[in-house]
């Protein structure tokens, strides 16, 4: 019986038998009311933390943090008194917007004396529309210090921002950090220079780089029942072989996908790729395991996790040279259990977890893989696809995979390289994603 009419059935048998504050029976009986009442208060507050939950924060952007490798790590001189502006591509809109901040990977604390944010007039350039610049702040302060292995939240701004539109954010820092904290495979380019020019409309000077530093998740105030979809993945997801500033990696697909669609509109989709990115060791960043939390649940509103990992375990055993059938099957075992911990670990957080097939990579001029290795890959996916196991399967390996030959990747869908899919490749992957999938 709900709260509401327990209690209404004390007050009631109270009134009818004229008992009001006659004897002890009556006493006890106010006492469970009262405690009723507050186990009702209790409940209605609950509640409307969920409403405020539903109709409150959600990622609508996102990227995978981890060590800048010294290829592109920025010179320390570069970022001693510098203006940083970076362009990220929202997923969803929403009506106020707040910056999160990272030093995951610092060793000491770092100081940003200033985050503004504003609309850029172009995906590809530094100049943004002055008109729309707001001052960010943390606790109400212009600047903030983040302690090493934290994020930081800014406060919110209120700023109406369009779904599928671009967003620029520009700090500045008095000092370099101590342990550089990114996203190489950005596909973005960022514009820094010297100086506290954070509100400048534009930055014609500045040096140019296709990473991103120092942000890690944009989040919207969106609608009632607004959720976001993790991507989680390697380079395939990150977008290796999309187009630089054009915002056409899988992921983006599915995003104007979903916006394209009634019901779907309130769903945004945080990519959490990662070059190189491996499900057991670390590569180019933290193994799959290591970053989950980070990654997969900390997100805001998150509500379901795509996990389409493996390609580079498979491909990395016997990359140097063919090893044992034996060691094969080891390793398929135990990219099946990390699956497993996966999906374990999703439901235990009330996600729901979708299984995507690893794409074919046979004539990959890295990885080189032999017919062993093409077998561990058809064993895993067989796997995916096994009911029981992921709440849902999203076949990329069928979509792009070539009819006549299909260990390869269709030509029409290889950017070249066997391994990353083409601009195409991941407009017919992203299309391959069904939609009934994040229906409320």
């Amino acid at each position: 019986m709900p709260l509401s009419d327990m209690l209404a059935a004390f007050f009631n048998h109270a009134i009818h038998f004229g008992e009001v504050g006659k004897g002890p029976a009556m006493r006890q009986t106010w006492k469970l009311a009262a405690f009723l009442g507050f186990a009702l208060t209790a409940s209605c507050a609950l509640g409307q933390r969920g409403t405020a939950k539903g109709n409150g924060w959600v990622a609508s952007w996102g990227a995978s943090q981890q060590i800048p490798e010294p290829a592109n790590a920025l010179p320390v001189d570069d970022l001693r008194d510098a203006t940083v502006r970076q362009i990220v591509h929202l997923s969803l809109g929403g009506s106020a917007l707040r910056v999160h901040l990272s030093n995951a990977f610092g060793t000491a604390a770092l100081h940003f004396t200033s985050v503004h944010i504003a609309h850029p007039l172009s995906s590809a350039s530094a100049a943004i529309d002055p008109a729309s610049d707001r001052a960010l702040t943390f606790a109400g302060k212009p600047d903030v210090t983040i302690p090493p292995g934290a994020e930081y939240v800014s406060d919110a701004v209120e700023m109406p921002v369009a779904a599928l539109s671009d967003l620029a954010v520009t700090f500045h820092l008095d000092a370099p950090p101590a342990g550089e904290t990114g996203h190489p495979g950005s596909r973005s380019t960022s514009y820094y220079v010297h100086g506290d020019r954070v509100d400048a409309a534009d930055l014609t000077d500045a040096k140019k780089v296709d990473h991103w530093y120092q942000i890690t998740e944009i989040d919207v105030r969106a609608e009632a029942q607004a959720a976001v979809v993790v991507a989680l993945g390697d380079s395939i997801t990150d977008g290796h072989g999309s187009t630089t500033n054009g915002n056409d990696r899988w992921t983006d697909v599915l995003a104007a996908r979903l916006q394209a669609q009634k019901k779907t509109r309130t769903v945004g989709v945080s990519n959490q790729g990662i070059g190189g990115n491996h499900l057991l060791s670390d590569g180019l960043g933290p193994n799959v395991l290591a970053r989950f939390d980070r990654d997969v649940l900390a997100p805001a509103g998150v509500r379901w996790v795509i996990v389409f990992e493996g390609v580079n375990d498979l491909g990395g055993l016997a990359r140097t040279g063919e090893v044992p059938a034996e060691r094969h099957a080891a390793l398929v075992e135990r990219v099946i259990a990390a699956y497993e911990q996966i999906v374990e670990r999703a439901h235990e957080n009330g996600l729901r977890v979708y299984g995507a097939t690893i794409t074919p990579y046979t004539g990959s001029d890295y990885y080189h893989p032999s017919p062993l290795s093409e077998q561990d890959r058809l064993a895993v996916n067989a796997w995916i696809r096994a009911e029981g196991h992921f709440d849902a399967v999203i076949d990329f390996d069928a979509a792009v995979r070539d009819p006549e030959h299909p260990e390869r990747l269709l030509p029409a869908f290889d950017c070249g390289d066997h391994l990353h899919p083409s601009p195409a490749g991941y407009k017919v992957m992203g299309d391959a994603v069904p939609l009934g999938l994040f229906a409320k």
